[in-house]
């Protein structure tokens, strides 16, 4: 018996060094040296905080819409609908977001709609859609906001998030940071909702 019990009670304390300490050092060391601290990456406008890394509801139609969140952009309970692509509850979710963005984007066919525009992604909170995403509501902004589609298109082309490396990832827009660019580029006074 001793000689099971010795080496079980070594390894649990060397599990115990490794994962419940060292481990976890290692993370937080390597969270001070990146963006933010640890503690997200935020920008400020006007004395409020937003997170970068966090998606944002924009459903007005002076701005560029987001990724729809299952979770309503909810951080503290991130999490997707888990619903297949049989499911019929799902399906007409999916069709009334698409009625939706057809409503407010008239001239747009269905099938010139990003998949990132009518589903939401496996957090439910995206920060980032496509560029494809972006160049769909041009037409609607530009129009609203009185502004040149060319103007638009140059801010979107600005605003675009090359892959890591250059090979990891498509290229994305954080939403965010392209509505505040966007309301400092019509010169109106930066208000989320």
């Amino acid at each position: 018996m001793k000689k099971h019990i010795i080496p079980a009670v070594k390894l649990t304390l060397l599990s115990i060094l490794l994962l419940a300490v060292l481990y976890p050092m290692l993370v937080w060391g390597i969270a001070q040296i990146s963006d933010g601290s640890g503690k997200g990456q935020t920008i400020e406008d006007k004395e409020k905080k937003y997170y970068l890394n966090v998606g944002q509801s924009f459903t007005q139609d002076k701005y560029f819409w987001s990724r729809p969140s299952a979770v309503d952009y909810n951080a503290s309970g991130s999490g997707g609908s888990n619903k297949g692509p049989s499911n019929k509850e799902y399906l007409n979710e999916v069709q009334s977001r698409i009625d939706t963005f057809m409503l407010h984007n008239p001239g747009i066919k269905k099938s010139e709609i990003p998949v990132d525009m009518i589903t939401a992604s496996a957090s439910g909170l995206d920060p980032d859609f496509s560029v494809q995403a972006a160049r769909v509501q041009v037409k609607r902004i530009a129009k609203i906001r009185n502004l040149n589609e060319a103007s638009l298109e140059k801010l979107i082309n600005d605003n675009v998030e090359k892959p890591f490396l250059g090979i990891f990832g498509p290229e994305k827009i954080n939403v965010l940071k392209l509505n505040m660019a966007l309301d400092q580029l019509s010169n109106n006074s930066y208000s989320i909702r």
